[in-house]
């Protein structure tokens, strides 16, 4: 079933050149939905008393290198999966009604990105894992350079410098962690992930490659300091492509430190604990306060999903089972609230024919139901108490406030930092009416 998952969108995305024009919207919406529906096959499939890989995969790939096709799903992985499914499913039937240019090129870089999504997300191998993660930065440095608009070409080039230095080094370190741990077991080289966790890295070694996967990682997701690529990146994408931006790769990051990270390099984790701690910090409280100042709505959303990760970051350094399992949680109910909210500010942006939240005022008396939306998805992303992003935080603040007091106490001021900057947004757009004339 995984590599039915796994591959099923590449294959229709390579479908899509040789069938007409008028139906390749249609096509690629099947081949998602069929994906979709898999995925939710796999969910209802799962054993969650079972504490293993499941769907196991696992073929010999390059046996001279130790490189094995391995595939596997478990609790971390599972809805992750299913997030990923459905996101892509809701972009290619927007993007199947607004009828892009150069759809057969066009349709194809979504489905090579899906297909590096899941990759990532399924690989237990750590060179495959690498691969599918590097594969991602391929199509949307095309989505972005040629379906863009404004000063796209500096936005893939800022994308291309952070994500490719951060990938190269993962790769370095990938190759590291296989040899030294081969030398240090005696035995054949291997980029098994569980046969990687049974032969322990020295100090030392683990405390370099920690800082190559972190960067890597850290730009990804974004996190401040190394988030640089992405305001560019939020102002010239397209509005369906920041849904699978800020709702399916900016997790690949995160997820890289539950499955890669800190299960091979404990030590070096527990080391840069409080670095991480500080850097998620940062990137709350600093994405926070960007989104309030800015007047783009793209940027505020773009923004808001940084401090979402800065969230997601500090409950996976709590190093805590609380704070990670919020994490996980959050990563999953961010990407189901950034999702509507970037299809709601396409609505609003065609409707009114501005991204400046100061120009939209009231659409709510325009587009009632609309605002209905929207308000539910503005109260989801402050974390409203039964709302979907409250339970992640609950979570990892509880896990932060297990050893770090004083962290978890500054990283709560973010939750009024959301209801701050999500209040606004709502308030200019639907309620804030222009005069007439």
């Amino acid at each position: 079933m995984l590599n039915l998952i796994l591959w099923l969108p590449l294959a229709a995305g390579l479908a899509g050149f040789i069938l007409p024009r008028r139906i390749l919207g249609g096509w690629a919406f099947l081949g998602s939905l069929v994906s979709l529906g898999l995925a939710i096959a796999l969910v209802a499939d799962f054993d969650s008393a079972a504490g293993v890989l499941q769907h196991a995969v696992d073929k010999s790939w390059i046996p001279d290198l130790g490189v094995r096709y391995q595939l596997g799903v478990d609790g971390l992985s599972l809805f992750l999966v299913l997030l990923t499914s459905l996101l892509w499913s809701a972009t290619m039937l927007y993007s199947a009604l607004q009828g892009p240019d150069r759809p057969r090129t066009y349709y194809f870089m979504l489905a090579v990105g899906q297909t590096a999504a899941l990759g990532a997300f399924l690989a237990q191998d750590l060179l495959l894992f690498v691969l599918f993660f590097d594969l991602m930065l391929i199509p949307f440095y095309f989505l972005i350079g040629a379906w863009g608009t404004g000063d796209r070409v500096r936005a893939t080039i800022k994308m291309i410098v952070f994500t490719l230095v951060g990938s190269l080094l993962m790769l370095a370190a990938a190759i590291a962690t296989a040899v030294l741990s081969s030398g240090a077991a005696g035995g054949d080289l291997t980029f098994s992930i569980e046969a990687l966790r049974q032969v322990p890295l020295g100090t030392g070694s683990q405390y370099w490659i920690f800082c190559f996967f972190a960067l890597a990682f850290l730009v990804k997701m974004p996190a401040f300091l190394v988030h640089g690529w992405m305001p560019d990146a939020y102002r010239s994408g397209p509005l369906p492509v920041l849904v699978l931006l800020g709702g399916v790769l900016s997790k690949v990051g995160a997820y890289g430190f539950l499955r890669v990270v800190l299960p091979l390099y404990p030590d070096a984790s527990v080391h840069f604990q409080d670095v991480l701690l500080i850097i998620a910090l940062a990137s709350i409280v600093y994405g926070s306060v960007m989104a309030f100042t800015q007047t783009n709505v793209r940027l505020i959303a773009g923004y808001s999903s940084m401090a979402q990760m800065g969230f997601i970051t500090l409950g996976i350094f709590s190093l805590a089972t609380d704070g990670a399992d919020g994490s996980v949680i959050q990563m999953v109910n961010h990407g189901l609230v950034v999702a509507p909210l970037f299809f709601i500010i396409a609505i609003l942006a065609e409707r009114t024919g501005t991204e400046d939240i100061r120009e939209m005022g009231g659409m709510a008396k325009r587009a009632p139901f609309l605002a209905i939306l929207f308000m539910i998805v503005t109260l989801a992303l402050l974390a409203m108490p039964g709302s979907a992003n409250f339970v992640g935080e609950f979570y990892i603040l509880i896990g932060v406030f297990h050893s770090k007091l004083t962290i978890a106490l500054i990283a709560s001021s973010g939750i009024a930092f959301a209801a701050f900057y999500a209040l606004r947004m709502y308030q200019r757009t639907m309620h804030n009416r222009l005069p007439e004339g």
